[in-house]
């Protein structure tokens, strides 16, 4: 499970990252209680939910896929996801991570 901290103006809102996931995915989201639930791609399941105000992302790979342009297609949608949900680039990200291991 990974967690990742919201820019400010990124409200900690399901329906938000609900609107988030389904401009990424073009795949069922499936709610599941107080978690949102994808199967794309490598994803066998890609689970996300709030948690102490942070975006919380659990996923399962499908390791029977093998077809590059199917890995870097759901790489690119997951990346581009993790954008628009939190307002942080890879990059910023990355740093973030690093700023809360460091604490």
């Amino acid at each position: 499970m990974q967690e990742y901290s919201l820019k400010r103006g990124n409200k900690p809102d399901l329906e938000r990252i609900h609107e988030c996931l389904a401009e990424s995915f073009p795949a069922e989201i499936k709610k599941n209680g107080d978690k949102l639930v994808i199967s794309y791609g490598i994803f066998k399941t890609l689970t996300v939910w709030i948690q102490n105000k942070k975006m919380a992302v659990e996923t399962e790979s499908d390791i029977t896929v093998t077809n590059d342009g199917v890995i870097l297609d759901t790489n690119k949608r997951y990346r581009d996801f993790l954008y628009k949900a939190t307002g942080y680039t890879a990059k910023e990200r990355l740093k973030k991570a690093k700023e809360e291991v460091s604490k």
